[in-house]
């Protein structure tokens, strides 16, 4: 963190005093903002995250330690300096007990306060530092592209450590948008396997006979343009891996052919009498409950539980919000990098809704939510304005929750839940399902199934 770029939040109600140190502090190379009382400190700090701030003990509305507090309630991580006369010693202790930096006394050595100031912005430089190298070394090497720290992610990483070396089938569940696609390349990456091929089809993208010919291959004159022979997936994917997203969608009879592939490693091109032999790991993902789907006759048993020899489960975000800053944060360098912008980060009021949230789209919601607050930001910092929609509207939905017993979030089930969000969101976007889509972090097949479902036509 160098002093050039970092922002110094001066407070003090004198204006005489508060001229002279913005002066002063600016000549040092710093960005220099000020404050004329305690509770337009703290209001400021909402807003933006001061690298540190400099701040008066005694003032007419605010006093400094009570702005201290509330500051450090919202955003721990300002390193705050207290300027105290020097006959109050009493302040000074009560502000080191309310958790400032350090404090100054009046008058002002600015040799001491220049010192003060760079050894504030050296402690929460290195401070950021070592929190970075311990999550990364806390973090498993094996998904070093998968990020969180919550427990369900942390167990999720000892399952994938243990898994992905096996030769074993995987069945990957989760809603939609959670990364379950980021967990199989990181069983593959990490599996014997690695240096062959990665193999990823979609299978809800296609329609059956597409799928069929796009797995097994077609021999030429198969059907209506297959002017030459063309290898299948599975063949592709030969001492690699084959990952089979939203295994779920797959029709009854390819459900047959995928369970033969498993059984005997072997396989039939459209059109041939001949098999082929494939040496081919199989890692499978569903948003779907396959069980449900068993017992309901629209998944075959014996290929479910080919499927499910190691079951693994990626949680919703809403199940892991210790993660989301980490998520957000990781978007935000990605696409400010992308779009050439230089954004900081979010206000602790941006943060706030990102937390409060439910993400029915999940991470990829998420991702979305960040990339277009990142186009659209002005500054340095992400603020709660340039969030979607129906972001903003969550914060009235808990208003009004908190109004009424039981009422959304907490009274309602999942799939009422969900329901309310779709129809929100597509009143917030006048119809437009693309956008819906996008906004929700799905795809459009997927929200015209569940706009089917649940009667929104």
């Amino acid at each position: 963190m160098s002093k050039n770029k970092a922002a110094v939040l001066i407070v003090d109600d004198d204006p005489g005093h508060l001229a002279t140190l913005k002066t002063i502090v600016k000549s040092w190379g710093y960005a220099v903002h000020e404050a004329e009382d305690g509770t337009e400190a703290v209001d400021r700090a909402m807003k933006r995250p001061y690298d540190v701030i400099l701040m008066d003990v005694r003032m007419v509305v605010m006093g400094g330690i009570e702005a201290l507090t509330r500051i450090h309630e919202y955003n721990p991580a300002i390193p705050i300096l207290i300027m105290t006369a020097y006959s109050s010693v009493e302040s000074a202790v009560e502000a080191m007990k309310a958790g400032a930096y350090d404090y100054l006394t009046k008058p002002l050595d600015f040799d001491d306060l220049k010192i003060t100031l760079e050894r504030a912005l050296e402690h929460r430089r290195l401070k950021e530092e070592n929190e970075t190298l311990k999550e990364k070394l806390q973090s498993n090497v094996i998904l070093k592209n998968i990020i969180g720290k919550s427990p369900a992610m942390k167990e999720l990483v000892d399952m994938v450590a243990l898994v992905a070396p096996s030769e074993a089938t995987v069945l990957i569940t989760g809603e939609s948008g959670t990364g379950k696609e980021l967990i199989a390349r990181a069983i593959h990456a990490n599996s014997h396997r690695s240096k062959g091929p990665l193999v990823i089809v979609n299978c809800a993208a296609l329609a059956e006979t597409l799928l069929e010919s796009e797995l097994f291959g077609h021999e030429k004159g198969a059907f209506t343009g297959a002017d030459r022979r063309r290898e299948g997936r599975l063949v592709q994917a030969d001492k690699g891996t084959i990952f089979l997203d939203e295994i779920g969608e797959m029709s009854p009879a390819m459900q047959a052919k995928l369970l033969r592939v498993i059984q005997d490693r072997e396989l039939q091109r459209v059109g041939s009498d001949s098999t082929v032999r494939v040496d081919v790991r199989i890692v499978a993902a569903t948003n779907r409950d396959l069980e449900t789907e068993v017992a309901e006759g629209r998944f075959r048993e014996d290929l479910y539980y080919r499927l499910n020899v190691v079951p693994l489960h990626v949680p919703p975000l809403r199940e892991r919000i210790d993660d989301i800053p980490l998520l957000a944060k990781h978007f935000l360098d990605v696409y400010a990098e992308k779009n050439g912008k230089r954004v900081k980060g979010f206000t602790p009021a941006a943060m706030d809704r990102l937390l409060k949230h439910p993400w029915p789209g999940n991470v990829r919601e998420l991702e979305n939510a960040v990339e277009r607050a990142v186009i659209l930001v002005p500054g340095e910092y992400v603020s709660e304005k340039e969030l979607p929609l129906s972001l903003s509207h969550t914060d009235a939905m808990d208003t009004e929750a908190e109004k009424i017993p039981g009422a959304y979030p907490a009274g309602l089930s999942l799939e009422e839940m969900e329901k309310q969000v779709i129809s929100e969101t597509l009143q917030a976007t006048q119809g437009n399902k693309s956008e819906t889509a996008r906004k929700l972090g799905i795809n459009r097949r997927t929200l015209y199934k569940k706009i089917e479902k649940y009667g929104l036509a």
